[in-house]
């Protein structure tokens, strides 16, 4: 094999997994010192092996081993990494010009990619786009729209979302630890509604669209003031929280309150978007159509772009020059994203999302019968996730699912855990992964659990 073979990632780097050293190996473990002393501790890290190279579904560090990928960079590689159309897309905008800051000497990429959002998220209405950097950077900017458009000051949230670690994103963030603990005071007249949540919905996931919906309505007509209510905004599957998916008709009938009372309705689809549910859009599912949609994560492959979609009308509401920022949607991450949106058509990504929901979602529930311990599989497409229990209720088993990663890392298969009680396994496999290293990375998973049970 040549050297430039040997050291390529992306579709070269061989689908297999290879477990030659103890995971972390004895490179990352000396990268992991130099880490220690050069990087605030606030920076942690879920498995602390050093990547050297990846590509498709496979990471590569620096002592050799590879592993499976079932996290995606957090739903951010799901086109792979170094995906071919990415890498030529931004290669040859590296090659023109890195930077002149949109709103200084704006270029046809900036442009090109808002199109490409208007015309695949969910709803047939004029659009406009604006470009930033992160998640947490769209959802502000989404806020602030809100605010302008309406004349209103109160934002709604629900129980168990997360978007972001800036101070406005924190304070609609809800889980303590470790996003906001000791960062506060935090952002004012944000206030915090139940979500429809079914497997922890205390009459039954029968009754839980409805009377979630409920009381959602009741909390915001009676404690916050409808037509003081600039927005209501929440995952259309959380991610963060627990990949829980409400139950249907909740989202609809939220959605349909928020039109009646003049409130913008705002989906942050920044870890659901982009195929990753099995279809463009997880507001897809049942029919929603947001007023304003923040995207981030799968956008661009792997380079930071965020956005925020929406309305012409409304996001036409902020005045010139009140959105923006020195980077949004630098060049090279536009060109990326391009590149990205081009392989999810091309591949066809959200059908191959539906594909590994098919292969996934059986030997999921296979575990669930085998171990009592597995309280709910639940998820869409390749958005999965288990949530695990002490056997005979559901309490929280935060220690087992720790337990679960930490062998399934040592056995080269990288997984994420989630959940506002730390008791969630996620599954976010790039969509591009084979169906022969989909299923070993779940015999991985199986021989995990036995060993931990």
């Amino acid at each position: 094999m040549s050297i430039t073979q040997d050291l390529s990632g992306g579709p070269a780097l061989a689908q297999e997994r290879r477990v030659v050293t103890e995971i972390p190996g004895p490179k990352s473990r000396e990268l992991m010192a130099r880490k220690q002393a050069a990087v605030a501790d606030g920076v942690g890290a879920v498995l602390p092996v050093f990547v050297e190279r990846a590509g498709g579904a496979v990471i590569e560090d620096v002592d050799g081993n590879r592993l499976i990928d079932f996290g995606s960079g957090i739903a951010v590689t799901s086109v792979g990494n170094s995906a071919e159309a990415v890498v030529r897309r931004a290669t040859e905008q590296l090659t023109r010009f890195t930077h002149t800051c949109a709103m200084v000497t704006p270029y046809e990429g900036y442009v090109a990619v808002c199109e490409e959002l208007a015309a695949v998220t969910p709803g047939d209405h004029a659009k406009k786009s604006a470009l930033f950097n992160s998640g947490a950077e769209a959802v502000e900017n989404a806020v602030k729209i809100a605010r302008t458009h309406t004349g209103r000051q109160a934002i709604v949230v629900f129980e168990h979302g997360y978007h972001g670690r800036t101070n406005l994103t924190m304070a609609l963030t809800a889980k303590n630890m470790p996003y906001k603990n000791g960062f506060g005071p935090f952002a004012p007249e944000i206030y915090r509604v139940p979500v429809a949540y079914p497997y922890r919905w205390l009459t039954g996931a029968d009754n839980c669209a409805q009377e979630a919906a409920a009381q959602v309505i009741d909390q915001i007509t009676k404690q916050v003031g409808a037509e003081n209510t600039a927005a209501i905004v929440i995952e259309p599957l959380l991610g963060e929280g627990g990949f829980i998916e409400p139950a249907r008709g909740f989202l609809p009938r939220i959605a349909e309150f928020a039109r009646e009372n003049g409130i913008v309705f705002v989906a942050d689809e920044i870890q659901s978007g982009f195929c990753r549910t099995g279809q463009w859009f997880a507001c897809d599912d049942e029919g929603v159509v947001p007023d304003l949609i923040t995207t981030a994560k799968g956008i661009a492959g792997g380079m930071p772009l965020a956005a925020v979609t929406g309305r012409a009308e409304i996001m036409d509401s902020a005045h010139v020059g009140g959105l923006g920022g020195t980077y949004g949607g630098n060049p090279v991450a536009c060109a990326a994203a391009l590149g990205a949106i081009e392989t999810m058509r091309e591949l066809d990504l959200a059908a191959r999302a539906r594909r590994i929901e098919e292969i996934m979602k059986p030997r999921l529930q296979q575990l669930a019968e085998e171990f009592p311990a597995v309280g709910e599989v639940r998820g869409r497409g390749a958005m999965l996730a288990l949530e695990l229990v002490r056997p005979g209720g559901k309490e929280p088993d935060p220690e087992l699912t720790a337990a679960v990663a930490r062998r399934c890392h040592q056995a080269g298969l990288l997984v994420l855990t989630c959940g506002t009680y730390g008791n969630v396994l996620r599954f976010l496999p790039p969509l591009v992964i084979g169906e022969e290293l989909l299923n070993e990375g779940l015999d991985v998973l199986h021989e995990a659990f036995a060993a931990s049970v």
